[in-house]
């Protein structure tokens, strides 16, 4: 019964997100292939709220999960680049994507998927005025070692320029879907196996009608958020099959906001490379924001 159940579920899923993610991964292509690293460090990299504000529109174009954002992170750190476009940028840039976006609006609606596009705006921009209001100590530049992270500004105007159009087409379809896959294929398809485990077996229903509603359900999805890493796009079929079962749309929401932007990389790095007070401070607000607006979201 159950493998039947599994199956059943498994397809469903599968045939509504298929076409969802081919969508999202030619236009992922797109982005990386027309939009300049040269142009993303500069304004990226800025400091102040004009750096925040960049970092937090363009993390959420930007085709990379939370795993994927933290070299960048990493280089805008060894650039001298402030606190809160860092913040911003590791909130933005694996929170939502377009991806999850469209995913997001196929399953959960619309309301849903604008809802918390423009929740991670506003909590990276949070996030990056306050964190520019804390002191920390100036990483040093290491000339003598492997400078991976730095880029020639002019390096991919010069490659761009060599390209012509079937060639850059080529790019952006090999992209799209060659490297997105690899990236993210695994955490895709497990995300799939988890919502269709969600929706055949019972007892998890039976805990999210009897157990996880209300306050309670905000709890789980918290911890569960924080415990364990859940991509942008792979967490949208988890929480359509939770929401099924019972849980409330808000601790969903939360679910779906936290999830993603707190992966055990993100945490170790931050706090190598800001301390354990930044890291605090970090976890602290993406959880009291993250349930402030789950729990607004309920009432819309």
């Amino acid at each position: 019964m159950f493998l039947y159940n599994f199956l059943n579920s498994f397809k469903h899923y599968f045939v509504e997100m298929a076409p969802a993610l081919a969508i999202g991964f030619l236009l992922s292509g797109i982005v990386h292939e027309f939009i300049p690293d040269a142009w993303i460090d500069k304004h990226l990299g800025g400091k102040g709220v004009k750096g925040v504000l960049w970092s937090t529109l363009i993390g959420t174009l930007v085709p990379v999960c939370c795993w994927g954002c933290l070299p960048i992170a990493v280089s805008f750190r060894k650039k001298g680049a402030s606190l809160g476009p860092i913040l911003a940028l590791l909130i933005a840039t694996p929170a939502t994507s377009i991806n999850a976006l469209i995913v997001t609006a196929k399953l959960l609606g619309i309301k849903f998927a604008v809802y918390l596009f423009f929740s991670v705006i506003f909590m990276g921009i949070v996030a990056g005025l306050i964190g520019n209001r804390i002191k920390v100590k100036k990483d040093i530049i290491d000339n003598d070692g492997c400078n991976c992270h730095e880029k020639d500004p002019n390096s991919s105007k010069v490659i761009s320029a060599k390209k012509n159009f079937i060639s850059r087409v080529v790019s952006v379809l090999k992209f799209a879907y060659i490297q997105m896959p690899k990236d993210i294929g695994k955490e895709t398809l497990l995300g799939l196996v988890l919502a269709a485990s969600v929706g055949s077996i019972m007892p998890i229903g039976y805990l999210v009608k009897h157990y996880l509603r209300d306050s309670m359900g905000y709890l789980f999805a918290l911890i569960f958020g924080l415990l364990t890493y859940i991509c942008a796009t792979m967490g949208v079929p988890l929480v359509d099959a939770l929401l099924k079962q019972g849980l409330s749309r808000g601790a969903g929401f939360v679910l779906l906001l936290i999830g993603p932007i707190t992966s055990y990389g993100t945490i170790l790095v931050l706090r190598k490379e800001f301390g354990t007070k930044v890291l605090l401070i970090y976890l602290g607000l993406i959880c009291s924001l993250g349930l402030i607006l789950g729990y607004i979201f309920s009432f819309i």
